[in-house]
């Protein structure tokens, strides 16, 4: 089938305060830069929306780096559990998993919900479907997030949440993220796909939920797509993404959407970020944290927001 639209791509890395010096800012680029060439690829090649953005989900999620699958933080038993979600714009269909453990890709595990009459699991529903798909058995676990829990657990966990990026010279603080990474799609037929997924704040309370697997972190819609990142409480408070994509489907365009929505959150002290594509191949994102860890596709180009720091609450190409 010929591409009848010029594909776009944005993903992030999470939101949070400064990287430190240029190192730590290069790595992080590289990191996003590897996902964006692979999956605008895909794109190219005729993947949709869903397949495109169920593959750079995976690809964050394997890198330990940021705090999804591999290298999530830890709760404060000392567990790992994560969530994540899918929406197809298309379809309208949304899927996900909530608090699951012990698997590699919980994006996996929504992409197959999404064709199940039951397309939210939570922390026992995700593990009985991890183990009658047969999925192996994987421990997320690295170091870094050990160590980081360790000193937590003897400062008897007087952080709010753990480091946005696993490694202490990429990071002000080990309060300093909010970490989740996300993927927004718009391929070359003309279709939109968000996908999302977290480890969760880190040493929160057991069985708290992020919004990463609700549609107040992660929507989509034929009109526009959103991934959210930040404080999941915030989040859902503004019910973000799901009132920037309903803005945009009720006639607004994506660029007012995105600045009245972040508006609306600075004024409520909100501390969180977006990234947006819309179905014309508008690509948006916005933050009210210090830095908002994204790159994007505009069908000729890849730049990012690595040092976006300018004091407007959005931007857009």
């Amino acid at each position: 089938m010929t591409l009848q639209v010029k594909p776009k791509l944005i993903i992030h890395g999470g939101a949070g305060s400064s990287l430190q010096g240029k190192g730590g800012l290069e790595a992080v680029r590289r990191s996003l830069y590897t996902v964006i060439e692979e999956v605008y690829s895909l794109l190219l090649a005729g993947a949709t929306a869903s397949e495109a953005v169920v593959r750079g989900c995976q690809m964050l999620e394997d890198n330990p780096r940021f705090n999804a699958g591999t290298g999530s933080v830890l709760q404060s038993d000392g567990q790992i559990r994560m969530s994540a979600s899918l929406m197809d714009g298309t379809s309208g269909r949304f899927s996900g998993v909530i608090n699951v453990s012990r698997v590699k890709n919980p994006i996996e595990l929504a992409q197959f919900l999404q064709t199940s009459p039951d397309r939210v699991l939570s922390d026992h529903g995700s593990l009985e479907l991890s183990r009658e798909l047969q999925v192996p058995t994987y421990n997320g676990l690295t170091d870094l997030r050990l160590q980081e829990w360790i000193q937590e657990r003897q400062d008897n966990f007087k952080s709010t949440m753990a480091g946005v990026v696993a490694e202490p010279e990429l990071a002000e603080s080990c309060n300093a993220g909010r970490g989740t990474i996300g993927v927004v799609a718009l391929d070359g037929y003309g279709k939109l796909a968000a996908g999302t997924s977290t480890g969760g704040k880190g040493f929160e309370r057991i069985g708290r939920v992020s919004d990463s697997a609700m549609p107040a972190g992660n929507y989509a819609t034929s009109y526009a797509g959103v991934s959210c990142t930040g404080i999941g409480e915030d989040i859902i408070d503004e019910c973000l993404a799901a009132k920037i994509v309903i803005r945009v489907s009720d006639g607004m365009s994506l660029q007012e959407a995105m600045w009245r929505s972040f508006t609306e959150a600075s004024k409520n002290a909100r501390d969180l970020g977006a990234i947006a594509l819309d179905a014309t191949g508008a690509i948006s994102w916005g933050k009210t944290s210090e830095i908002l860890l994204a790159a994007f596709h505009n069908g000729d180009t890849i730049g990012d927001t690595l040092e976006w720091n300018d004091g407007e609450l959005i931007g857009y190409c």
